[in-house]
């Protein structure tokens, strides 16, 4: 026990001791997850326990305790083991980062994975890394947050008719999840649409991954997707049919510091997205 306290650290706003990475149900703030949530091992059991879901707060649970993919484990707790200087006096969560935002959501937003430091460490996607902050404020602006900064997840950001999910829920080594990985990982996001998808009329892909991620899920519940498949590009779109109704696949480049830095995403290019996404769903 005493090895045990000495080597929690506190939370950088609540100040509650924890370890890294984060026991689930031990207080973070917003752990979907308690000590007796069923654990993802293999990919069977995450397509099990994913098509057994009836909430989404049980598909949030059980995302973040999914083990289901070694070399992601290995490293996601590594990284919340060593940590980066900057971050050290700071638990980190090390464990997969559910989806964020509204249960019914008007607009779909579709990402690649988590950064190794930063849902990694925040527990909350999108939140502690630049590429969020470029994100959040964007949908600050365009009114579909109350709040333009994710600092951790207890800042109080709440979305406003917006979900936010990757499509790879754990930080993979040099931000490339393996085929199999996103295979596996992809009926959390199946069920996740199935259980928000009646209310979105927008899907917006953050990179030409996550537009084909998108394409995917909405073939794999049912919809059609028009042959030859939509091509990707920032501001591009393509109507999907889905058993619910018509649905909007909207291009976005992914808020990188390769694309924020060098210009190719700019905040008005963002902005226009999110105004476009806002007109279609409304």
């Amino acid at each position: 026990m005493m090895r045990r306290l000495k080597d929690r650290l506190p939370h950088p706003r609540t100040g509650d001791l924890f370890e890294s990475p984060v026991r689930p149900g031990s207080g973070w703030p917003g752990d979907p997850a308690t000590a007796r949530t069923a654990v993802a091992a293999t990919a069977a059991d995450v397509a099990a326990l994913a098509a057994a879901a009836k909430t989404v707060k049980q598909v949030d649970a059980g995302v973040s305790v999914c083990r289901a993919c070694p070399r992601l484990v290995r490293w996601r707790e590594e990284v919340a083991t060593v940590k980066r200087k900057s971050y050290a006096d700071q638990p980190y969560w090390g464990r997969p980062a559910p989806g964020f935002g509204s249960a019914m959501p008007r607009i779909f937003v579709v990402g690649l994975a988590p950064a190794a430091h930063g849902a990694n460490r925040t527990g909350r996607v999108f939140t502690g890394d630049r590429s969020g902050d470029f994100l959040f404020a964007s949908l600050y602006r365009s009114g579909l947050a109350n709040q333009p900064v994710a600092t951790d997840s207890a800042d109080g950001l709440e979305l406003i008719d917006v979900r936010v999910a990757a499509a790879v829920r754990c930080a993979p080594p040099d931000n490339a999840p393996s085929p199999a990985e996103r295979n596996t990982c992809a009926p959390w996001l199946d069920a996740e649409w199935r259980l928000t998808g009646p209310s979105v009329r927008v899907i917006v892909a953050l990179g030409g991954f996550a537009w084909q991620v998108g394409l995917a899920m909405v073939r794999r519940a049912g919809g059609t997707v028009p042959v030859p498949a939509p091509k990707f590009g920032h501001g591009a779109t393509a109507r999907l049919q889905t058993p619910r109704g018509e649905v909007t696949l909207l291009g976005c480049f992914h808020p990188s510091q390769q694309n924020t830095f060098t210009g190719r995403l700019t905040p008005q290019m963002m902005d226009d997205v999110f105004a476009t996404a806002s007109e279609i769903s409304a």
